[in-house]
């Protein structure tokens, strides 16, 4: 019989995707999701993607001004389109809102933690970002690149209270593809990584800080437990 509680919740997973293709998250992420039960324990997924063009339930397909020859993947998150690729950060959250602290946790809740835990990984290499209200993600505080965005966030958020999708953190990327599309869609937008502002960093410690900053945030009563090597 489970001894889990909604104010004990199972400890949450970290689980090492590795470098993975966008589409093979996705539907490991909506299988994880439809297969969830009471008793699931919440998950952090980390994963680098190759190239890849990702659009939102809204997205106008017009902010991809020019994919080239990279792939453009339709999901079901929230948001406009943004890329993935190599050097980046990625991390899906998999949880359950209802098991926070005995009752549910609001989805702006969440993304504010989601935001914090951003931040926070960003403080930790001396660099300061902020939000911008109506616009989720991270974007710059200062400097040259004062208001560049260097972490997009887009989740989709079951009627029964279950996330997927997450956020994504720059760290050492080409950032070309950028340049290609609106992201977010924001004309003109600038993006930056953290190695365009003089932090040279492994893309696995950055990885490690995000995942740890993540269950800080996002934990309720419940230890991480972790790592795990896993494909699901």
């Amino acid at each position: 019989m489970s001894t889990s509680s909604p104010t004990q919740p199972p400890a949450i997973q970290i689980v090492g995707r590795g470098l993975e293709n966008y589409d093979v998250t996705f539907d490991a992420m909506r299988r994880f999701t439809d297969a969830r039960t009471a008793d699931s324990p919440d998950q952090l997924w980390i994963v680098e993607h190759p190239p890849v063009f990702t659009l939102g339930l809204a997205a106008d397909p017009a902010h991809i001004l020019h994919a080239h020859t990279i792939p453009v993947v339709q999901t079901d998150r929230g948001g406009e389109v943004t890329y993935h690729g190599p050097g980046q950060v990625v991390i899906y959250p998999l949880f359950d809102l209802r098991r926070q602290s005995g009752s549910r946790l609001l989805p702006r809740e969440f993304v504010t933690r989601i935001e914090q835990a951003v931040i926070d990984t960003l403080a930790a290499y001396n660099l300061q970002g902020i939000r911008h209200a109506g616009a989720p993600g991270i974007y710059l505080a200062d400097g040259p690149w004062q208001g560049a965005k260097i972490a997009a966030l887009g989740l989709k958020i079951r009627g029964s209270g279950c996330t997927y999708h997450g956020v994504a953190l720059n760290v050492s990327m080409d950032l070309t593809p950028f340049s290609w599309i609106n992201p977010c869609g924001y004309a003109g937008l600038a993006t930056v990584d953290m190695q365009t502002l003089g932090v040279q960093v492994p893309l696995a410690e950055v990885q490690q800080t995000l995942a740890a900053n993540l269950t800080e945030q996002l934990k309720g009563q419940a230890a991480a437990k972790g790592p795990v090597s896993a494909t699901q």
